[in-house]
């Protein structure tokens, strides 16, 4: 899965997420709900524009992105991710 990530610094100097494209398709950040970090990586919990609930990972060292964990949501019925 091909994954591009926008970012920002927030005013307190916080790095969050704007917007993402999963596969050419983008999604923009609604609520940055949660982010964890480790010597070299970290991790980043968002709510898309979808409704759903993503969580990203990005290796620091070589500025990568990856997809680890995906979650629908309720209100979208049959709706493809």
């Amino acid at each position: 899965m091909q994954v591009h990530v926008e970012t920002y610094v927030e005013e307190g100097g916080a790095e969050k997420l704007r917007r993402f494209c999963l596969n050419g398709r983008p999604i923009e950040v609604s609520e940055n709900i949660d982010q964890w970090h480790g010597a070299d990586y970290r991790y980043f919990k968002v709510r898309g524009s979808d409704g759903n609930v993503y969580i990203f990972y990005r290796d620091d060292m070589s500025t990568e992105w990856a997809l680890t964990m995906y979650q629908r949501s309720d209100l979208q019925g049959d709706r493809d991710p």
